[in-house]
């Protein structure tokens, strides 16, 4: 017996499904039953056992990702139509790069650019809505906002001209109640 064939012998099965249902799976391939990648019997038993492969666990995980999605979506649009009443026109809808996102980028009647943040809790726990916007979300925003305006340079090439007016904005929805925050925060940290 050479020495690969010992270690192969004594290494546990990673789907932990044991010996028995390695050899019954090996019979259901001479018998042409499917079986799965990992080897395991995916037709006929209910009282199959799961394994760490299984992707049950993850399937329930990406549907409460998609529906949070949806949700960031529902109250981003809420925040559109609620800006959008107050006179600032839409620009630019989910601004994505390497540093990080902008929901909403505005123009206020002024001509400032106005880089909206839309936060949304149902529970008033850690602080609402308002407080999950803190530094490190807030030096997020900020690069992503130089991103956008670096990019809006380049788009209208004029380097000589000075960038435009710009505002960070906070719409918060907590307990389905809106709070538009003004002014929210600054490059500077004021």
């Amino acid at each position: 017996m050479t020495r690969n064939a010992r270690t192969q012998e004594k290494r546990p099965t990673l789907c932990h499904a044991g010996e028995g249902a390695a050899a019954q799976s090996a019979n259901r391939r001479e018998s042409g039953a499917p079986v799965s990648r990992t080897g395991a019997d995916t037709g006929g038993s209910s009282r199959s056992r799961r394994d760490n492969f299984s992707t049950q666990g993850r399937s329930n995980a990406a549907g409460r990702a998609a529906e949070r999605r949806e949700a960031g979506a529902r109250f981003e649009s809420h925040a559109l139509v609620f800006l959008q009443r107050q006179r600032l026109v839409l620009v630019a809808r989910n601004v994505h790069c390497r540093a990080g996102e902008i929901d909403l980028v505005m123009r206020d009647r002024d001509g400032t650019l106005v880089f909206v943040e839309v936060r949304a809790r149902t529970r008033h726990g850690y602080g609402g809505a308002a407080a999950s916007v803190g530094w490190y979300k807030q030096q997020r925003i900020l690069r992503a906002a130089r991103y956008y305006l670096t990019g809006l340079a380049m788009r209208a090439d004029a380097r000589e001209t000075l960038p435009p007016a710009c505002r960070f904005d906070v719409v918060t929805f907590d307990g389905g109640r809106l709070t538009w925050l003004r002014d929210a925060f600054r490059e500077d940290g004021r």
